[in-house]
């Protein structure tokens, strides 16, 4: 039986980066998968980033990730999301291709020391005495292994829903999974049954694009990587159309055929991305809803219609789509399907996203009850590095929802747990004004520094950056006479001054920012965008920055307060018996986790804080 560091069950977005950073922390790894044709398949919408997401890619990115780097290789595409509002919800949306994102993570892997991947469908995981992992393949193969990430996706049990029609089938017609959620209830493991959907592709050749309205890319953007240093450039438009009231007529006439109010589907679906019947229920007194039109490559003719998700009867489904503009005469070439699959209950996992009950199983993406690819592959590279440390018998990574966008989405999940896919999203992060997409490797490099994962070279454009910023903070001094900048106040409807001011003091005023100051005065000249922009923020934004910093330092004292492993809560009283309840059940680390527990009071965190310390000096003693 061959031995391996690590096995990792899945190379969806979570296992490839849970594999990556095994590898690259020096552990012989193997990666598991149904189909190599499968791997980083964007299964789904062709594209990565989005409201919240962009932020995780880039978070992903600065811990030493794949994701950004191979968005910005393949995207052909990229925008700004939420660009009239502030910086704290602004995130990036890159439009990928498809085809080549899947051949471009492929190759990564190839590649990649001390990483080794095969295709195969896992059957069975077991433990053995010393704590090592068994992993049986349908074929009879057995590995051995000490840490296990499994990052099925949706693969597991799952099943394809058209109408009447259900299909044991992965997405894309992929092979699924059909025995591996019987061995995670043998380990005790507790399953969800959740779904999500996809819509229609359609035959670019066939829409009737004058009719659309056109969406294009935004130029001078800082990209996902912050080490892409080339220039991204847009090679394709997307487009946007509405649905009708004939669309939802069509839909209304047609509900007795869906599956999801028929009662055929059981599993829950994602509320924040639903059907468009369920929408056009949810939301019946809306006129028309947007639809996007999205090339899912270069080498393609496929584009798909994102907000357009259904599980209609095949035949409905054509005469939806054809009662869109510009989609009068579409051809589809893939129908829109619904999907149900196994997927565990996330409050199972400690924050590192190891399994409370057993040492040395983690878990990452869409098996922990989560939507996305970027919420998938951000758990992945948290699975990954603690795999590699649980290895090592080194201490763990948490990251605080203070961190990053991460933090906040595996705290959400393991405290909180979810019913439905959870989806990331800006209003889910406390902290957000600091926790922006621009400065993700400021706040997390030194970290993925720190557990091995950023190299010399990543290391180095992170110091370089810091030296910059350092640079530029120099020039806010810089004083203008008021002859000087009288242009400059003019034209952006700001009242021009009585004296000298200093750059620092323009940026205050609302309708200036740092490069319109550059043109007019080239004060920043030699600076890159990303320098120049990082410094803007922080100087526009200084004195919210300075109250959620205050508000940081306060959360984190609860976050430090240990619960200790044998803290026994019903021993003490002060602690309602609801909260105890759901105390022992969860067994959190800290009283930070503790109090973000539903059903737990700001009264009952009181007193545990005591109780804490009362735990505390009865142990001293005892020594």
């Amino acid at each position: 039986m061959e031995y391996f560091d690590a096995i990792v069950i899945g190379a969806g977005h979570a296992g490839c980066e849970a594999a990556l950073a095994l590898a690259r922390t020096g552990n012989k790894t193997l990666l598991l998968t149904l189909n190599l044709d499968a791997v980083a398949f964007l299964a789904c919408n062709p594209s990565i980033g989005g409201t919240a997401k962009g932020q995780l890619v880039s978070e992903i990115d600065a811990l030493g990730g794949e994701m950004g780097k191979n968005a910005d290789k393949t995207m052909i595409q990229l925008r700004m999301l939420n660009s009239g509002k502030g910086f704290a919800v602004q995130s990036l949306r890159a439009q990928t291709d498809k085809i080549e994102y899947h051949n471009e993570m492929k190759r990564t892997l190839e590649n990649c020391e001390n990483l080794f991947l095969r295709q195969a469908e896992v059957v069975d995981i077991s433990c053995i005495d010393n704590g090592n992992k068994i992993i049986k393949t349908a074929l009879g193969v057995s590995y051995e292994c000490k840490a296990c990430v499994f990052a099925t996706g949706v693969y597991l049990k799952s099943q394809i829903i058209i109408g009447d029609y259900v299909k044991d089938s992965g997405p894309n017609g992929f092979s699924n999974a059909m025995l591996l959620s019987n061995s995670l209830k043998n380990l005790g493991i507790e399953l969800f049954r959740f779904k999500t959907g996809t819509p229609a592709r359609i035959n670019g050749r066939s829409i009737d694009y004058d009719r659309l309205e056109i969406q294009k890319g935004d130029e001078k953007l800082q990209n996902f990587s912050f080490m892409t240093k080339s220039k991204t450039n847009n090679k394709a438009y997307c487009y946007l159309t509405y649905t009708n009231e004939n669309t939802h007529k069509i839909i209304r006439d047609n509900l007795d055929k869906a599956p999801v109010f028929s009662g055929l589907i059981k599993g829950i679906g994602p509320r924040y991305c639903p059907s468009i019947e369920t929408k056009i229920v949810r939301f019946a007194d809306k006129e028309r809803h947007q639809l996007f039109l999205e090339p899912e490559s270069l080498s393609t003719s496929e584009v798909y219609i994102q907000g357009f998700s259904t599980s209609m009867p095949v035949d409905v489904q054509e005469k939806m789509i054809r009662s869109i503009k510009g989609l009068e005469k579409a051809e589809i070439m893939r129908d829109s399907y619904a999907i149900e699959y196994d997927c565990i209950n996330p409050t199972q996992l400690n924050p590192t996203l190891e399994l409370k009950s057993i040492k040395g199983l983690f878990f990452a993406g869409q098996i922990n009850g989560t939507s996305g690819y970027e919420e998938a592959g951000a758990q992945g590279i948290i699975a990954g590095i603690n795999a590699s440390r649980y290895i090592a018998n080194k201490n763990q990574l948490i990251l605080k929802r203070s961190d990053g966008y991460i933090g906040v989405l595996i705290d959400d999940i393991v405290t909180k747990g979810t019913n439905e896919p959870y989806r990331m999203m800006t209003s889910r992060a406390e902290y957000r004004l600091l926790l922006r997409q621009d400065n993700a490797d400021l706040r997390l490099t030194e970290i993925g520094r720190e557990y091995g994962l950023v190299d010399d070279e990543r290391w180095q454009v992170f110091v370089d950056k810091k030296k910059k910023l350092e640079e530029i903070f120099k020039l806010l001094n810089k004083k203008f006479k008021k002859e000087e900048i009288e242009q400059l106040f003019s034209e952006n409807n700001e009242s021009l001054p009585k004296e000298s001011m200093t750059v620092k003091e323009m940026l205050k005023r609302s309708n200036i920012d740092a490069f319109k100051i550059d043109e007019k005065l080239h004060v920043f000249e030699g600076f890159d965008f990303e320098i120049v922009n990082e410094m803007n923020i922080i100087v526009k934004y200084e004195g919210y920055l300075k109250q959620q910093q205050e508000e940081i330092e306060k959360f984190k004292k609860n976050e430090m307060i240990l619960i200790p492993e044998d803290f026994d809560y019903r021993k003490y009283h002060g602690v309602r018996i609801e909260a105890v309840e759901k105390l022992e059940n969860m067994r959190p680390l800290n009283l930070g986790q503790a109090s973000r527990i539903s059903g737990v009071s700001p009264s009952d965190i009181a007193v545990l804080s005591v109780l804490i310390k009362k735990h505390t000096e009865e142990k001293n003693k005892k020594k």
